[in-house]
């Protein structure tokens, strides 16, 4: 069986939303760096610490910010964020801009699949994802079967 969906586009601001919060979640111990560096208030008395803690560590989160504004940007990521429908079934997924045009993703490609409240992400790295609303699907039941697909390929618990 083959899921065919409505076109989607994904938002730039989703896109950069989304991928800082896979960051910041994959990479949660940078905050403990913070943290030490702000300890050095027990050393020496001095609210810089605590201010180049936070300094630092707002730095980090722009510096991630930026690469994936920058992503939005750069001319051979516009695929990307072009207008696209999916075709999912158990060999891959085929990504199309229209009839003739698309992309196919194999499943080994997917290195871990989320299910949030109203999407499927997909993602292939910290940068590339695949942002799968559930309204984009014809019915139910092509949600479901994608999700059983999902739980098959060990993507999905």
């Amino acid at each position: 069986m083959i899921v065919k969906t409505k076109k989607y586009q994904l938002p730039t601001g989703t896109y950069i939303k989304m991928g800082l919060a896979t960051v910041l979640k994959e990479q949660w111990w940078v905050i403990l760096i913070a943290v030490a560096i702000a300890c050095g208030y027990f050393w020496i008395a001095s609210i810089w610490w605590i201010i180049g803690a936070l300094i630092a560590y707002g730095l980090y989160v722009l510096f991630w910010a930026i690469q994936f504004t920058g992503v939005t940007q750069m001319e051979q990521n516009k695929v990307i964020f072009d207008k696209m429908a999916y075709e999912i079934d158990s060999r891959q997924i085929l990504m199309k801009i229209n009839t003739k045009q698309g992309m196919p993703i194999q499943w080994n490609m997917i290195k871990k699949a989320e299910l949030s409240k109203d999407a499927f992400i997909l993602y292939m790295s910290k940068a590339q994802f695949i942002h799968l609303p559930f309204r984009i699907f014809n019915s139910d039941n092509d949600r479901k079967f994608v999700e059983t697909i999902l739980k098959r390929k060990e993507l999905l618990k």
